[in-house]
């Protein structure tokens, strides 16, 4: 059975830094593409940032020069990195690992914003 865990949410005060972790419990974990997503009340869940197998990583405009995503493939775990958090990052944010083999979601961390 496959489980993505999510870690490392919280509530920060708005120019502070967060860092997610997702360990990922499935073989092959580098041929996945590992994405964060983050959905908030109201609002559709949408991308912020992945990273595929080659390497390649891509980010929302919201949060470009801010977050960073980086993997280890040796300890299945990929990590968000937040840097100067605004209040409009407050969301639940969730991990997924994707390839041919399946699409997997965590069940998310919260993560909260105040200015």
């Amino acid at each position: 059975q496959v489980q993505l865990v999510e870690s490392g949410g919280g509530l920060v005060q708005a120019g502070e830094s967060l860092r997610l972790s997702c360990v990922a419990s499935v073989t092959f974990f580098s041929s996945y593409t590992m994405g964060w997503y983050r959905q908030s009340p109201g609002k559709q869940r949408e991308l912020v940032a992945s990273h595929m197998p080659n390497g390649d990583t891509d980010y929302a405009d919201s949060v470009m020069g801010r977050f960073t995503i980086s993997r280890d493939n040796a300890k299945n775990t990929v990590w968000l990195h937040m840097n100067n958090l605004e209040p409009a990052d407050t969301a639940v944010y969730y991990c997924n690992a994707k390839s041919r083999r399946g699409n997997y979601w965590g069940q998310g961390t919260q993560v909260t914003v105040s200015s």
